[in-house]
């Protein structure tokens, strides 16, 4: 009797499915030492270069100086801090919605905004490649939960015909593991015309998208209307740590009421807020950030179509490299680190069975001359490569 957990460890080896974590011994950065390897890395979702900043990093150290380390309490208590308060009121002007809440994770933000809208007697309706925190959520709030074909209005349209109760339709807003975009002007129409509400995660959209970082909801010029819950992360292109939920006064007086994992969290530490109002500032000041990626974006995708290879059709900083195999998937990044390149092979269940990838990641802070190395080492290690047998 008991639990057999070696057997579980032993089967996920020899599906070639563990994973492991490396050893950061460096600031994050593009170049980075990791497990005492010097190694240039595409696989960080720091996509403005901002986790490093000199400029964030003395925001955070001024933030302890003055704030302390630790949140000390929930918001509600007595945790909820002038730092808080004012990087609430700055990603509000960013997404132009009256409120923000400050989460102190993504997975958390979404969990709470998803269980406090919807319960027993209430529909949620999510595209199938959704990130797992929002399916997780889904499947936890209680409501009668269904999956949409992906980035597929018509698939939504069907599954609204059946809805009942209140209805809410999630979507990623750049889905994390194929670097494409939602389809939000036809999901917000879709949705709209059953008198649905639309959630978008945006965690990878925001800093990157948009005329001024603001996302793929200022992408395509959607307002609080078209698309009423607005989350985004803190740990991606800010370059700091935790999330927020955007909208109207009246959701963000009801998640403060009912999102548990808002009501029963310590807050962030108020250096983070801190640190994170220094990074809003630069992602929206240095336009120079988004250029230089979106040009680094069409450098690679370039590159790897002059190879003969082909990418997944993304026009972000998220750029797969479709392997399919788990074992190929992990030799083809072992033959990159031996050239001094780390990109991670993402397999199941992390993305569906068969479909394994290299997820290669650029950053503002990557050069021309970086992209160039990728792209020369990535020829020679696909060269490598034994015969696939199919």
């Amino acid at each position: 009797m008991g639990f057999d957990l070696s057997s579980r460890l032993a089967a996920r080896r020899a599906a070639h499915l563990y994973r492991q974590r490396p050893l950061l011994e460096s600031p994050q950065d593009v170049q980075l030492t990791v497990d005492g390897q010097p190694l240039l890395a595409f696989c960080s979702n720091d996509y403005l270069g901002l986790a490093n900043h000199p400029q964030v990093a003395e925001a955070m150290i001024e933030g302890v100086r003055r704030w302390g380390c630790g949140g000390g309490a929930s918001h509600l208590v007595v945790g909820h801090s002038g730092a808080h308060h004012q990087l609430e009121e700055a990603l509000a002007e960013l997404t132009g919605r009256p409120r923000a809440l400050l989460m102190s994770s993504g997975y958390m933000a979404n969990m709470g905004a998803i269980t406090a809208l919807v319960g027993q007697g209430d529909t949620v309706l999510q595209d199938r490649l959704n990130h797992a925190s929002l399916l997780d959520a889904g499947l936890l709030s209680g409501a009668r939960f269904s999956r949409y074909l992906h980035n597929d209005p018509h698939s939504l349209e069907q599954r609204l015909d059946k809805a009942s109760g209140n209805t809410l339709v999630v979507t990623d807003g750049v889905f994390s593991m194929d670097g494409d975009l939602a389809r939000l002007p036809e999901l917000c129409a879709t949705a709209r015309r059953h008198g649905a509400w639309v959630m978008v995660d945006d965690a990878h959209g925001f800093g990157c998208l948009g005329p001024r970082g603001a996302g793929l909801v200022e992408h395509h010029g959607l307002g609080l209307e078209d698309v009423p819950v607005l989350v985004g992360t803190l740990g991606k292109a800010f370059g700091t740590a935790g999330a927020f939920i955007a909208g109207s006064e009246e959701l963000i007086e009801t998640l403060i009421q009912f999102a548990r994992p808002y009501i029963y969290t310590t807050s962030q530490p108020p250096a983070v807020a801190w640190a994170t109002l220094r990074s809003l500032q630069l992602l929206r000041d240095e336009g120079w950030r988004r250029e230089h990626l979106a040009a680094l974006i069409r450098r690679f995708r370039a590159g790897v179509g002059a190879l003969g290879l082909q990418l997944m059709d993304s026009p972000t900083p998220i750029q797969p490299l479709m392997i399919g195999d788990s074992e190929r998937a992990l030799q083809l990044s072992a033959g990159l680190r031996r050239r001094g390149i780390m990109i991670t092979a993402i397999r199941p269940p992390t993305v569906p069975q068969g479909t394994a990838r290299l997820r290669v990641t650029l950053s503002a802070s990557h050069s021309e001359a970086d992209v160039d190395r990728l792209l020369e080492a990535l020829q020679q290690a696909l060269a490598e490569l034994p015969e696939n047998d199919g």
